[in-house]
């Protein structure tokens, strides 16, 4: 698929851009003085502007992720990459974009802030994929599809083939959101972004780097879509000691915590599925899980007095009483089933 089935989709402002070009984009030697940014000279680690294109943090995370540096996106969390996915592609007032519901909050704040109409879809029964539906809710304006899997908060990964599909019979942009791609079985796609340049693969160091705090987003995709982001982004989107951090952080080992969340999820799930008072719990590819309470906000209510906060999901169409549980350390999480059985035990003596 040539470059410019990617170019046809961009806003005409955006296709015509200049972008901001710093001092570190006009020389990119390694000569000692630097007397071109009005920087302040007197050295404390940070006094200098950071690498607007962060090489050295996407050369580590191409090794790591196995994708070619010039198809990574590195943002100021996933969230910035959804923005810009609003502002590259949607003309306000004008484009749509379709959603699935219930799913994560941020894709319907971001087309707000950017004055996009939201078209969301319901999922299917036990929160399926519903392929057809989505596509029957695009028109020519619909210059985006937004996918989170596994979702959250439903927890399930969708299966790869009902993805692809989506993706090869929509003419925009498809957009497969896999924060918690790294707690699931199934492969993900970014793979695919090879073969189907409309095709952007969100993943995040928040999750299973334990990297929340830092604020770092990833937008695997063709490089003309990478290219784009970079000029619409802010210059300096991601700071210095962002990046130093990350980078240290990225040289310690995962596998072993992601592997006891997966095994400590098993152990929750089996226990909640005998409690009395859970109607439901719903099979999960992330590290959280959606369990469905007779009365969701009485327990809810009873862990806060206990010191335990979970996310009430009660109030989203589609997770009618429904509390999202993230999975912790074993200890909270032995403290989150004993809170649960005492309240079970309270139920039953009223």
């Amino acid at each position: 698929m040539e470059r410019n089935d990617i170019d046809r989709l961009v806003r005409r402002n955006i296709a015509t851009l200049s972008p901001y070009s710093t001092a570190r984009d006009e020389y990119q030697g390694e000569l000692g003085t630097f007397l071109d940014a009005n920087e302040n000279p007197y050295e404390n680690g940070y006094n200098r502007y950071p690498d607007p294109h962060q090489r050295r943090l996407k050369t580590r995370l191409s090794a790591i992720k196995g994708v070619p540096v010039e198809n990574i996106f590195v943002g100021n969390g996933s969230d910035e990459a959804i923005d810009l996915i609003f502002r590259i592609f949607c003309e306000p007032h004008q484009d749509n974009v379709v959603a699935i519901a219930p799913s994560y909050g941020m894709y319907k704040v971001a087309a707000a802030i950017n004055d996009i109409e939201v078209r969301e879809v319901q999922l299917g029964d036990d929160f399926s994929l519903p392929v057809d539906a989505i596509l029957g809710r695009t028109d020519a304006n619909t210059k985006a599809i937004f996918l989170c899997s596994p979702n959250n908060p439903t927890g399930n990964a969708f299966p790869r083939g009902e993805i692809l599909r989506l993706a090869d019979a929509f003419d925009g942009i498809t957009v497969v959101d896999e924060a918690y791609i790294d707690f699931a079985e199934v492969e993900g796609l970014k793979d695919e972004i090879f073969r189907r340049p409309r095709l952007i693969v969100l993943q995040t160091l928040s999750k299973a780097w334990a990297m929340a705090g830092l604020r770092i987003g990833l937008a695997l995709a063709d490089s003309r879509v990478v290219e784009l982001m970079s000029m619409v982004k802010y210059p300096y989107n991601v700071s210095e000691a962002t990046m130093r951090i990350v980078k240290d952080l990225l040289d310690l080992p995962v596998d072993d915590q992601v592997a006891s969340i997966k095994t400590q999820r098993a152990v929750v799930m089996d226990a909640l599925s005998r409690m009395k008072v859970v109607r439901r719990v719903y099979p999960s590819d992330a590290n959280f899980v959606l369990v469905r309470f007779d009365d969701a906000d009485a327990v809810y209510d009873h862990l806060i007095g206990d010191g335990i906060i979970v996310r009430n999901r009660n109030r989203v169409k589609g997770c009618e009483g429904c509390l999202r549980i993230t999975i912790g350390l074993k200890e909270e999480n032995d403290k989150l089933l004993k809170s649960l059985a005492e309240y079970e035990t309270k139920s039953y003596l009223r």
